[in-house]
């Protein structure tokens, strides 16, 4: 498994793992901070592009920095790789000083799971998104 930045030929693989249109997905490659959690192939690949060719992209995580915290916008993929891709901002935001933050929909337990163990803490209630209750999520060291 390597992490790597998200490319736009991602976006479609991205939003098989969310609820997003591949077209905000494109968007958010262009916009904001990616990363890919992808699986090689089992072939010897000649060149990068024949290598992602190859590849499985198994979750991914975007984030934006702000002046007071980093923010994780999306994430997705099953548990795993969404606890290997947290890391990424949490890493990110510990060499600037900054916290995490991230907002999750009530029920979505897989993604609770994952964020709560790689050390995000409940922080209350969030926005609500599409009709449905959110709730925030902190990491500070």
């Amino acid at each position: 498994m390597e992490v790597r930045d998200a490319v736009e030929r991602d976006a479609a693989a991205m939003a098989a793992l969310s609820d997003a249109p591949e077209p905000v997905l494109r968007n958010v490659i262009h916009e904001r901070s990616v990363r890919v959690l992808v699986e090689a192939g089992d072939g010897e690949a000649a060149d990068d592009a024949a290598a992602d060719n190859e590849s499985t992209l198994r979750g991914f995580v975007s984030f934006d920095a702000r002046e007071d915290a980093v923010f994780v916008t999306q994430f997705g993929g099953d548990r795993a790789a969404c606890e290997r891709l947290l890391t990424e901002p949490l890493r990110f935001a510990r060499a600037e000083g900054l916290p995490v933050e991230l907002v999750l929909r009530e029920g979505d337990d897989a993604m609770r799971a994952a964020a709560e163990a790689t050390g995000f803490e409940a922080a209350g209630s969030g926005p609500r998104f599409r009709g449905e209750s959110t709730r925030a999520y902190r990491y500070e060291e």
